[in-house]
C-alpha cells in the first residue's frame, strides 16, 4: 500500500510512521519552512527526511487566526495550494491519505475526496481543530484521541484510537529519571518557538541560572532573532552561570523526549501532544497557552494538566518575568505537590496500530465501491 501522510501535528505522524508495515510506501506532504515570509526550515522537514521518507513541500495559504502583514499574500496562495495538491495526488497515486490536522491538509484532503482516494483523519485535541472541522465532511473515517471529541464528528465515521506516542516516549515512561544535583528546567515554545516565552525568560534568566540548569529551545524565527540575542546575553554572564544555560534553536524529537524525561520542571506552550507527553512522563509544568489558538484550544489543554494537579497555567496577559521567576522558585520547592494523583485509562500504547487498522479498512471499503 502507498500511504500519503499530511503533516500538521508531527509527533503522532512520526508514531504512525514507526508502526507502519515495512512494505508500505510512504510519502509525506508538509511545510518545508516554519513561518510564512521566512526561510527557517521546519522540524517536520528535518525529522521526516532524516527517516528517509519522501517529503513534498506544499505551499498553500491559510486562514490566519490574527491579522498580520502576511495575511493577504497567504490568502492569494489558496488557489495555487489546491492546484499543487491535485498535482501531488495525481503524480503519487496513493492508495489512502491520512491527515494530522494543520492548514496544509485542507487542499490535499479535498483533492483526495474528489479523486476518490480514501481519507482518514486523526484528531489529537480534546475537542476539534479548525482544519479537521473543515475536512471531516471529506473523510471516510476520523480517529479521535478523546471521547470529548466525538460530538464534533458524525458517529458513523468516528473511531476512538487515542494519541499514538513515539517509541521514545513509551520507553521513557518505563525508565527512571535522573536525580539531578542541580534542578533542571526545560523551556520550549513548541516546534516553531515562542517569542513571548523567549522574551519573558530573557527578563529573568540570570536569576534562574544562579540556582538551576536551564535548557531553552528558542525556535529559529528570523523576524525576532531570539536565539542570537539570547546567545549574546549568555556570553556576557560569569562562567558559572554561562555553563548552566544550554541554548538551542530546536532539537530532534528523540532528544526532546530525553530532555523532557530528565527535567524537573517544564515551561511550555500547551499544544496537545506536548501536554500529553508531559502528563505521561509525570512532569510538573508551567503552561502558557497561545492566546489566539482555535476555540481556546491551548487553554483547554493546559487546564487538563492543571486539573490533574500536575501544573500551573498562566495566560500571556497575566505573565511577566518577575511573576514567572517567583512561580518557578515556588514550584521547585514543592515538586511532590505536582505529581499527578491518578492514572487515566487512555488507549495510547496501541493507538498507532488502531489507526493503521482504520486506514486498511477504509482502503478496502473504497476499493470495493470502485
Amino acid at each position: 500500500m502507498k500511504l500519503l501522510i499530511i503533516g500538521g501535528h508531527l509527533s503522532p505522524a512520526l508514531s504512525l510512521i514507526d508502526a507502519l508495515p515495512e512494505e508500505w510506501e510512504i510519502v509525506f506532504v508538509g511545510r518545508k519552512f516554519v513561518f510564512e515570509g521566512e526561510k527557517a526550515v521546519s522540524l517536520e522537514y528535518r525529522a521526516i527526511t532524516k527517516l528517509g521518507v519522501k517529503f513534498i513541500n506544499l505551499s498553500t495559504g491559510r486562514l490566519q487566526r490574527k491579522l498580520t502583514i502576511d495575511t493577504f499574500p497567504s490568502l492569494l496562495k489558496l488557489p495555487v495550494g489546491f492546484l499543487n495538491a491535485f498535482k501531488i495526488l495525481l503524480s503519487e497515486k496513493p492508495d489512502a491519505v491520512v491527515g494530522f490536522g494543520g492548514y496544509v491538509q485542507v487542499p490535499v484532503v479535498i483533492g483526495a475526496f474528489l479523486l476518490r482516494i480514501p481519507v482518514v483523519l486523526h484528531e489529537q485535541t480534546l475537542e476539534v481543530g479548525f482544519a479537521n472541522r473543515i475536512c471531516a465532511k471529506f473523510a471516510r473515517k476520523i480517529c479521535i484521541s478523546w471521547t470529548s471529541s466525538a460530538k464534533f464528528f458524525p458517529k458513523e465515521k468516528t473511531v476512538l484510537t487515542g494519541i499514538p506516542l513515539r517509541k521514545e516516549v513509551l520507553r521513557a515512561m518505563k525508565e527512571k529519571s535522573f536525580e539531578n544535583k542541580i534542578k533542571q528546567i526545560f523551556i520550549t515554545g513548541g516546534s516553531s518557538g515562542s517569542h513571548f516565552i523567549n522574551s519573558v525568560i530573557e527578563g529573568c534568566i540570570e536569576g534562574l541560572l544562579r540556582n538551576f540548569k536551564v535548557t531553552h529551545l528558542t525556535g529559529d524565527s528570523q523576524k525576532y532573532n531570539d536565539f542570537d540575542r539570547l546567545s549574546k546575553l549568555k556570553s556576557q554572564f560569569p562562567h558559572i552561570l554561562e555553563e548552566n544555560y544550554e541554548l538551542k534553536k530546536f532539537v530532534e524529537p528523540q532528544e526532546f523526549t530525553k530532555i523532557l524525561r530528565n527535567s524537573d520542571l517544564i515551561i511550555s506552550r500547551s499544544g496537545i501532544n506536548t501536554v500529553f507527553e508531559i502528563f505521561i512522563l509525570n512532569k510538573p509544568a508551567i503552561l502558557i497557552p497561545i492566546p489566539f489558538a482555535q476555540r481556546n484550544e491551548q487553554l483547554r489543554n493546559a487546564m487538563f494538566l492543571k486539573d490533574n494537579r500536575q501544573g500551573e497555567v498562566f495566560e500571556q496577559k497575566d505573565l511577566d518575568s518577575e511573576t514567572l521567576l517567583r512561580k518557578i522558585y515556588e514550584m521547585t520547592e514543592n515538586l511532590p505537590k505536582y505529581k499527578k494523583q491518578k492514572e487515566l485509562d487512555l488507549p495510547f500504547e496501541k493507538a498507532a496500530y488502531k489507526i493503521i487498522k482504520v486506514i486498511k479498512n477504509a482502503q478496502k471499503e473504497s476499493k470495493r465501491e470502485k
